[in-house]
């Protein structure tokens, strides 16, 4: 809130280092004062004198001035408060997953920092004490991303709302703070570490475990495949990745189908022991069918999809559930904390890679959006090829040989 004088401009005379004069000098109050009023508008008023103007500066700096005062139920608003209402007017116009995922990111990273908080008194050295704080819990970076992307639309959408003068989410610059961090994964299994997690898990579900290791599917993209053709055909080899399923209490009833993440479906090679894999579920396990929404195609249907992985009881997984599975199997298997079902992707990337398959090809076999996407992830896996020492010189060397001994025109003659 800085203090003008309006009789006399910033700059001095060379000669006498005076200020110099303005075009108002002698006219109208010499001091304005300029501050930003309780509607986080920017005001402006002007004083005859300095140290009344010093004074009313002072008062809206503290907040003391009646013009700056914001209104008693203003000041107590709590984040919680104001997430609700920004999330009640936004979410007719989400898609069901975006329905689903962004009350949970609230409910879960956001309100039990944030929701008690009055939103007025947020402010940077908070948000920076909240992103330090997820890093030293080993939060994934893209999860980092997300949550704090999040909490800054809702704090963008409150300094629009004038329910805030500004962002504290505006200086923080998140590359920085991930500055170091990469997409390379922290941990990845060895052959040995996946023959043992397969040995230990139930005969049911031993062969999600080869189509994550072997073909580098996501867990929704497993559990969603189905007996026949539309995803497996056995006969031209290939495996179609065209849905996942999902599970959202509030929508479509609970399950239903949709495409996979980042709109990644794609065909890909049917690996022959994934292919055999399979094949013995069928023969051992069967499937399972159900009456599930699919919205793959933009479109809801409601149509039978005859299931390949299910709980012990026929019932459709959700992920807590399998994550509580996924504990037990992990400890059997010797795997540590890291070890997620999504590391078994990144063996099957990872192998690919350290055996010599182009990296476009590997883009491919994931169906990453675009090469850039795998190569930061596993650049570290590319087979090093070491170039021969000494080999421009060795061949500018034998080329000059070469001109040398060849017969010139006068030897010709």
């Amino acid at each position: 809130m800085p203090i003008d004088d309006l009789w006399f401009l910033k700059q001095r005379d060379p000669t006498t280092k005076k200020p110099l004069p303005s075009k108002r000098h002698g006219r109208g109050k010499r001091w304005r004062v300029r501050y930003v009023d309780a509607d986080n508008d920017d005001r402006e008023k002007l004083f005859d004198l300095k140290r009344d103007a010093e004074a009313f500066d002072l008062a809206c700096r503290s907040g003391a001035a009646p013009q700056v005062r914001v209104k008693r139920e203003e000041a107590q608003l709590t984040f919680a408060e104001y997430a609700q209402r920004w999330r009640e007017s936004r979410e007719s116009g989400w898609a069901t997953e975006t329905r689903r995922r962004i009350p949970q990111n609230l409910r879960k990273h956001l309100l039990p920092v944030f929701g008690e908080k009055a939103i007025r008194s947020i402010n940077l050295t908070d948000v920076l004490a909240w992103l330090g704080r997820l890093l030293d819990d080993g939060t994934p970076k893209s999860s980092v991303s997300l949550y704090f992307g999040l909490f800054k639309t809702i704090m963008n959408a409150a300094v629009i709302d004038k329910v805030i003068p500004d962002n504290p989410c505006n200086g923080v610059k998140l590359a920085q703070i991930l500055r170091g961090l990469s997409r390379a994964p922290k941990w990845v299994p060895t052959n040995d570490q996946v023959l043992k997690l397969a040995e230990v898990v139930p005969r049911r579900f031993r062969a999600a475990i080869w189509l994550g290791a072997g073909e580098g599917l996501r867990l929704g993209e497993v559990l969603g495949l189905e007996a026949g053709s539309r995803c497996a055909d056995y006969d031209r080899g290939e495996l179609h990745v065209i849905q996942q399923l999902r599970h959202s209490p509030q929508h479509y009833g609970g399950f239903y189908l949709s495409t996979p993440k980042s709109g990644s479906t794609g065909t890909v090679d049917l690996d022959a022991v994934v292919a055999e894999e399979l094949a013995g579920h069928l023969a051992d396990v069967g499937s399972v069918e159900f009456e599930l929404p699919d919205i793959t195609t933009g479109e809801r249907l409601t149509r039978p999809v005859a299931v390949l992985f299910t709980s012990s009881r026929g019932k459709l997984l959700t992920d807590t559930y399998w994550s509580e599975l996924w504990a037990d199997w992990r400890e059997a298997a010797g795997w540590p904390k890291e070890g997620t079902f999504h590391s078994l992707r990144h063996f099957f990337a990872t192998t690919l890679m350290s055996n010599g398959v182009e990296p476009q090809e590997v883009q491919k076999a994931l169906r990453h959006a675009n090469l850039r996407i795998t190569l930061e992830t596993y650049v570290h896996w590319l087979p090093k090829k070491d170039r021969p020492r000494g080999l421009v010189g060795d061949l500018l060397r034998k080329a000059d040989s070469q001109r040398r001994e060849a017969p010139t025109d006068q030897d010709r003659s």
